[in-house]
């Protein structure tokens, strides 16, 4: 894969996001059925932009499905962000069903909560529910071209990875595909957005919505090209402290992706070498790997449908799952806030490396 994937200046597209909705593309994509109710409850505190357009073929019809950004909250760049992003594989529904709940849940909130009126003068929110349209139509993991967004970037592993899932360059055809042309629309997209949007502020908070992993929630250090600690391994390590003394209760496991196994093209490898390049600034992402494992464990029959690898298959489970993690989220956007109170200083950076090290790699 060429090392040389430029990110584009941010443009926009001036078509509004509702003049690409149809019947047919809210049956393929009812996600954005639901961003369309949003917007209209939102009483203009919304502010969404269609940043660009993938094609997709449905019923010999030609469809332009919209990457959108949705956006809320301080527009100063004095104030911290935190965005939520799902969709990057297109199979995994849920992980934009969880988004879109939380957001639902915001939108009420402001029209009568005070603290939270307060509380937006202070951070900046961010929504990509819905990154991969094309590979959420089809019912695919990659996107429309074949390509697995989360193996797309020009990051090569320095360490040995497992065989296809760590990347593969051979064809579309088999799964966890990298391309060969650079970082696809979407991501671009993805990369746009966090750079005009989001990285110019003094502190950013990233949280990336799969599932599909195991049978518990794993917060994951999404750091996958080596299994040497990050170097901002001390922030992460006291977000981790900070979310165990806040909620020692919690059933999530929070941990390193590179315990697990390593890949190339790592999406989020990439985007932390632009920030270190280019931005310089307090920057930390997160993958919530949602354990879809459990609910084919409830119900064994998913185990027969693609669909059900990776989704709830009744009613009431999608409804639990998507206000399981409202906790969570409400304590990210809290530290994302309050992040000078608890990100690493000098005086004590090197203890919580020290610590990080002993407690995830050692």
């Amino acid at each position: 894969m060429p090392l040389d994937s430029q990110v584009e200046p941010m443009t926009f597209v001036s078509r509004s996001f509702k003049d690409y909705l149809n019947d047919e593309v809210e049956r393929l994509l009812p996600e954005y059925a639901t961003i369309a109710q949003l917007l209209a409850q939102s009483d203009g505190l919304l502010v969404t932009k269609v940043y660009d357009v993938v094609d997709y073929t449905s019923k010999q019809l030609k469809h332009k499905l919209p990457l959108v950004g949705l956006s809320f909250g301080c527009q100063q760049l004095r104030a911290p962000a935190i965005t939520f992003v799902g969709g990057i594989h297109g199979i995994e529904r849920i992980g934009s069903q969880v988004i879109l709940s939380y957001l639902h849940t915001l939108v009420e909130r402001a029209k009568w909560d005070s603290n939270f009126k307060h509380l937006l003068t202070q951070v900046r929110f961010n929504f990509l529910p819905v990154i991969n349209p094309g590979g959420m139509a089809k019912g695919t993991r990659a996107n429309d071209n074949g390509v697995d967004l989360m193996r797309n970037s020009p990051v090569d592993a320095k360490e040995k990875v497992p065989w296809l899932v760590g990347g593969q360059e051979f064809s579309r055809r088999l799964p966890w595909y990298r391309g060969k042309n650079g970082l696809e629309r979407e991501n671009l997209f993805l990369v746009n957005f966090l750079k005009t949007e989001c990285l110019p502020r003094p502190f950013n908070l990233v949280i990336d919505c799969h599932s599909g992993f195991g049978l518990n929630d794993r917060i994951w250090i999404p750091y996958a090209y080596r299994r040497r600690p990050p170097k901002k391994v001390a922030s992460y390590f006291a977000l981790y402290q900070l979310w165990q003394q806040t909620y020692p209760h919690n059933n999530y496991i929070f941990e390193p992706q590179s315990k697990h196994y390593i890949t190339h093209g790592d999406l989020w490898d990439h985007i932390a070498k632009v920030v270190k390049y280019e931005f310089q600034k307090p920057f930390l992402s997160l993958t919530l790997e949602m354990g879809s494992w459990n609910w084919v464990k409830k119900r064994p029959r998913q185990l027969f449908s693609y669909k059900g690898l990776f989704n709830p298959d009744v009613e009431h489970r999608w409804n639990r799952v998507q206000r399981r993690h409202l906790v969570l989220f409400d304590f990210l956007t809290q530290a994302t806030i309050s992040y000078l109170n608890w990100l690493p200083n000098k005086k004590n950076k090197k203890s919580l490396r020290h610590s990080a090290v002993n407690h995830w790699y050692r």
